[in-house]
């Protein structure tokens, strides 16, 4: 951020309480402006950094900082989300919230409370974050304004100007949202654009403006309004063909796996005024008829538009959908009334009718069909991300999804299986956990720029430097005339004198750039700006003869995309260049015929002409194929507002049906809870047992050393209690001995690497002390595990095998003759100080060395090697085994060995007791 933004900046961090912060020396380090620890009462200035201090929260009123002492108490402490809910409430839409890296939610509610009084949020992307908690719970919770990389957040919190035309756009939905309580942010804007338009249309208006200042002076047309935007397009059996693969491999295999008691639940969710799903109804009746079957249906049809759902209770509709099914369907299932024709009651009281809002509102569920048409293709990505796991968590496994063939469930293949690509049918995947969904009871309004209002613009001036003076003056001289205009040739900018090259064009008033060309040029420039608009390239036309009124010059044109605009236009640059002197126009001499003759420049100009006009005819036309395909998705749409509606008087009958839908939704919203009751349940029990049956001590910490959850025996450790979960483990009294566990688990808890610690208690117990990471199942490092293995009998056996060893060579020690133990490879174990002193030799020479290596060899004789073999195999011992020996300082000796073996057992091999005696040899 430069030193000068105009901006103050309040960073809150979660702190270790006990320990003074060096994060004001960290700021201070990387950036010019003043990085202050905040004070209580302190007002804040423009450029300045205030940093929270440990052990207190910090609050916004006014300009001036509140600090409090931290509360501690058993729940969780959420220091981001108090100051960014008091900068909300203070400061409204001149508020920016920034969540950064961190672990847990904090700030999630904060970010909420800023979106709810007009400010922004800007969120750090999770995958560049070191901890993704706290950024991915903002942005799961809808309420993040951008997701960006830190790098790119001194742009965004700069460039906080949006364009007029999507700030009004914002203001519109906001106000529809508080009049109709319904959201239509995250739909898809050019669908909310083109019904916004033809409102203002009906209302004659022509800023939008006036349009947002109608709206807040009339509940009427707001309610127009959101019935507008309330997409109604549809009809009886669209698509034959899918239906025909719904009734062949769908419902019949549904309804063959279906006993005579079991109940086959259906839901067409966005019914609009109920064509399709009587259509399904149809379906079905027909095959329940056709194979004599009595199960029970319960069919629910649900859509946002109460009218169109009055209609479709009324079941009335024109006689033009005669030619939307087959006679025998029309005079099966409708009456013939003035007007139309009726849904017969067979049809009709197979379906349930009820208005809900399939975003925010709890779906049915345990569903063998749900049928979604043609309604995400109106709906961000975003939406359509939200609703596909929405579905899923409403069908039984197995149940079967029904999309129109515009849609598809994105990137939810392990959700579900292709039944027909074409015809878009999906079977649902059981997922091998339990599956939930949110229960909110709104979305969230996060308007994808935030800024002030037009008419108090924020300013941001400059002191404006030598050389951009210069480049100014350059290009006023020398620059060719140009224009700026948007990818359809709308003039944005002009510079220079374009006078030459545009002229206003009669008729309407316009700022197209194609409309106003001078002849000669008009043509080509059309080309050039249609073919820039999908190309990188820069496109070049000329020379060109362009007819001005009382000369004709030679221009070069050039047309290329510029970078985007801040607001995200993309933008054309054209560029008018002078190629000669302007030549006056004179009438051209007559030939013998009166016409003057062709010259070869003349021919390759007209040449040149009929190849940009071939040009400029297929831009002409791939325009009108586009604005075809643009005028019937308008179509589509107008068929809904021609379309009469009209409601019934069957008052008895809708209240049921509400009443129906509405205990359906709470007992959906139950079995949810029940579930999620009894599942914790589970694990609580499960948890309990674990940690009784194991045996060892076992204490769970928080990222402050906070006690999480303990077991019994971590009672031989620390002096715990029940009531002691919440409190900080260093104030809990230890039996150790002189061991700091907590400086380890603070060690663990910064290097992620475990450890391993033999503890004494001074009531001399021995327990291994193991401290890992805490890990979440997300990953995330949440504090510390500390076990406690009790390792007595351990300790008590090393003493033991200590103190027999010490007893062994003890008594090897004090044995007069040289005495040697080997083991099973015949490598010396061990030796009495007799042996040293008899050989001459010392335990380094000795001790882990082969027998018939030490020495010079001397013990190297073949009839020893076989003694000392039979000993390990079947015999135990040897005696008067002679060999002759120089020793060292004492001549020629005669030695007699004898030998003996030591059992092992299995975890221990034999070893072998060698025993020597020797005299000065005879011979």
């Amino acid at each position: 951020m430069p030193a000068d933004s105009g901006a103050s900046f309040v960073v809150v961090q979660h702190l270790d309480p006990a320990h003074p912060s060096l994060l004001s020396e960290i700021l201070g380090r990387a950036t010019s402006m003043p990085v202050i620890e905040a004070s209580n009462g302190a007002r804040m200035a423009a450029d300045r950094v205030y940093v929270i201090p440990p052990n207190h929260d910090l609050r916004l009123s006014g300009h001036t900082l509140v600090l409090s002492p931290r509360q501690h108490s058993a729940s969780q402490h959420l220091p981001i989300d108090a100051c960014f809910i008091s900068l909300a409430e203070q400061h409204g839409r001149y508020a920016v919230g920034i969540v950064l890296s961190g672990t847990g939610s904090d700030g999630t509610r904060g970010c909420r409370a800023i979106l709810d009084h007009g400010g922004r949020t800007l969120v750090q992307f999770p995958e560049e974050a070191a901890y993704s908690g706290m950024p991915d719970s903002v942005i799961k919770a809808g309420n993040a304004t951008q997701v960006l990389t830190v790098q790119h957040m001194p742009e965004a919190l700069l460039g906080t100007e949006p364009a007029s035309a999507s700030y009004t756009l914002q203001q519109i939905l906001l106000h529809l949202r508080e009049a109709t309580g319904h959201d239509f942010t995250q739909y898809k804007t050019s669908t909310i654009a083109r019904r916004i338009e033809r409102r203002m249309q009906v209302q004659q208006i022509a800023s939008e403006a006036q349009y947002v200042s109608l709206l807040q002076g009339s509940p009427a047309e707001s309610l127009l309004l959101f019935n507008e935007l309330l997409i109604n397009v549809t009809q009886f059996f669209r698509d034959p063909e899918a239906f025909e693969v719904m009734e062949e491999q769908i419902l019949q295999p549904l309804l063959a796996a279906k006993a005579r008691d079991d109940v086959l639940r259906v839901w067409v969710a966005g019914c609009a005024s109920g064509e399709e799903a009587y259509s399904v109804a149809i379906v079905l009746h027909e095959l329940l008829q056709a194979h004599a079957l009595a199960l029970t249906v319960q069919f629910f049809a649900t859509d946002l538009d109460a009218d169109a759902i009055g209609t479709a209770r009324a079941g009335l509709y024109p006689l033009s959908i005669a030619n939307d099914m087959t006679g025998q369907r029309l005079q099966r299932y409708f009456i013939a009334e003035e007007g139309g024709y009726r849904v017969r009651k067979e049809i009709r009281e197979m379906i349930v009718f009820a208005v809900q809002n399939v975003i925010k509102d709890p779906p049915f569920t345990r569903l063998d069909l749900l049928c979604c048409r043609n309604l995400m293709i109106y709906l961000g990505q975003a939406l359509q991300n939200r609703l596909v796991p929405t579905f899923h968590y409403a069908l039984k496994p197995g149940g079967v999804l029904f999309l129109s063939p515009s849609e598809s469930i994105g990137g939810h293949a392990t959700l579900f299986s292709p039944i027909h690509r074409k015809w878009k049918f999906y079977r649902a995947i059981k997922s091998p956990m339990p599956q939930s969904i949110p229960l909110d009871s709104s979305l969230s309004w996060v308007p994808e720029r935030i800024s002030k209002l037009p008419d108090h613009p924020a300013k941001m001036t400059r002191e404006t430097n030598i050389a951009e003076l210069t480049r100014r003056a350059l290009l006023q001289d020398f620059g060719p005339a140009s224009v700026v205009t948007d990818l359809t040739g709308n003039i944005l900018y002009i510079h220079g004198d374009t006078g030459n090259y545009l002229r206003p064009a009669p008729g309407q008033a316009s700022l197209n750039v194609i409309d106003m060309a001078r002849d000669g040029l008009q043509l080509e420039l059309r080309n050039a700006v249609h073919r820039a608009a999908v190309s990188t390239e820069a496109m070049q036309a000329g020379p060109l003869s362009v007819a001005g009124a009382d000369a004709t010059r030679q221009v070069n044109l050039s047309v290329r995309r510029m970078a985007d605009s801040a607001q995200g236009e993309r933008l054309l640059l054209i560029t008018f260049q002078d190629l000669l002197a302007p030549v006056a126009a004179a009438p051209a001499k007559a030939g013998k015929r009166g016409t003057a003759p062709p010259t070869s420049e003349h021919v390759t100009r007209l040449e040149r002409d009929l190849a940009y006009t071939r040009e400029n005819l297929q831009a002409t036309i791939d325009e009108l194929q586009d604005a075809n395909e643009e005028l019937s998705s308008a179509n589509e749409e107008m068929q809904s507002t021609n379309e009469e509606l009209q409601s019934s008087n069957e008052e008895l009958e809708t209240s049921r049906e509400e009443l129906q839908s509405v205990n359906e939704e709470l007992v959906t919203v139950n079995a949810e809870l029940q579930a999620k009751i009894e599942q914790l349940g589970d694990m609580q029990n499960d948890m309990k047992n674990l940690l009784d049956s194991i045996n060892i001590g076992t204490i769970f910490l928080d990222t402050h050393l906070t006690i999480r959850r303990f077991t019994r025996d971590a009672a031989n450790i620390y002096r715990l209690i029940p009531k002691d979960v919440g409190r900080p483990l260093a104030d809990i009294t230890s039996y150790l001995d002189s061991q700091d566990l907590l400086a380890v688990a603070q060690e663990v808890l910064e290097t992620l690497i475990p450890r391993e610690i033999e503890l004494r208690t001074t009531a001399d117990n021995w327990f291994l002390a193991r401290l890992l990471p805490y890990r979440t199942l997300d990953n995330v490092i949440d504090g510390v595990v500390m076990t406690f293995h009790d390792i007595n009998t351990r300790i008590a056996n090393d003493q033991a095998v200590q103190a027999a060893r010490e007893l062994a060579e003890a008594i090897v020690d004090t044995v007069i003759e040289p005495l040697l133990v080997l083991d099973h490879q015949l490598c010396v174990v061990s030796a009495s100080r007799s042996y040293y002193r008899d050989f001459r030799t010392s335990a380094g020479q000795t001790t882990g060395r082969p027998l018939y290596e030490l020495g010079d060899g001397q013990w190297d004789i073949e009839a020893l090697r076989e003694q000392l073999g039979s000993i390990l195999g079947n015999n135990s011992s040897f005696d008067g085994f002679v060999v002759e020996q120089n020793l060292p300082g004492t001549g020629p000796q005669t030695i007699t060995l004898n030998a003996r073996r030591v059992t092992g057992n299995g975890a221990r091999p034999h070893l072998i007791l060698l025993a020597m005696q020797h005299h000065p040899s005879t011979t």
